[in-house]
């Protein structure tokens, strides 16, 4: 799935369905929303441009989404699954796929979780965390050029 098409099935898709449902959630003064991210919504991969940049995009709204619905009882969980055992991802994920392999699990709790994040593997984890650990590098070592530009 690639473009247009990669961005209107993961991202405008869930924006519909969260806007069908919200009227009746915040009527009621509770709700979950679960949006199924990817662990693709934090880190990009060669050849993944697309699929990310929707998985970005879901990320996104759904933290915008979190605050402005809050006030009303509902809360939005973000779900950012590593590799799992798929034909769609694993002949072309195999060669940026350095972790094992992990099984799908479900669990209806989650949406009792107290977090908006919610990654699901190690590899996922671990992908995540070495992601951020860069931005925070980066962030500091041009901190002094960043802060020069405040009015």
């Amino acid at each position: 799935m690639r473009g247009r098409s990669a961005l209107e099935t993961m991202f405008f898709g869930p924006a519909a369905l969260t806007r069908a449902v919200l009227p009746q959630m915040r009527e009621r003064k509770t709700g979950s929303i679960v949006q199924i991210s990817s662990v693709g919504g934090l880190i990009t991969a060669p050849g993944f441009g697309a699929y990310c940049a929707a998985k970005h995009a879901l990320e996104a709204l759904s933290e915008a989404l979190a605050s402005e619905v809050a006030p009303f009882g509902i809360r939005v969980l973000i779900v950012e699954p590593g590799a799992f055992r798929t034909t769609y991802l694993a002949p072309r994920f195999a060669a940026f796929r350095p972790w094992t392999r992990t099984r799908r699990r479900s669990d209806p709790r989650v949406t009792t979780l107290p977090n908006q994040r919610l990654p699901l593997g190690a590899d996922a984890v671990a992908s995540m965390r070495g992601k951020l650990a860069q931005v925070a590098a980066d962030i500091d070592a041009n901190e002094s050029v960043a802060v020069a530009t405040a009015l």
